[in-house]
């Protein structure tokens, strides 16, 4: 699997997350995140799970993460 190429990660005001090291950090919590989604895709689906639903369960758990910095 090649690397992703995540986006440029910006603030609430629009600038630039510019800290190698925040990048880094976020680039790899990604790169992780993917690899478990993709695993979980893969699992569902050799047990016969509809594409469909695992899609649209991942996107549900996406949805419901909860930000508790929230101002």
């Amino acid at each position: 699997m090649s690397k992703s190429t995540w986006p440029k990660w910006l603030r609430d005001d629009d600038s630039v997350v510019a800290c190698t090291e925040k990048i880094k950090v976020m680039n790899e919590n990604f790169d992780e995140i993917k690899q478990i989604a993709q695993d979980a895709l893969e699992d569902g689906l050799l047990m016969e799970v509809s594409e469909t639903q695992m899609r649209s369960a991942l996107h549900a758990l996406v949805d419901a993460l909860i930000n508790p910095y929230k101002r």
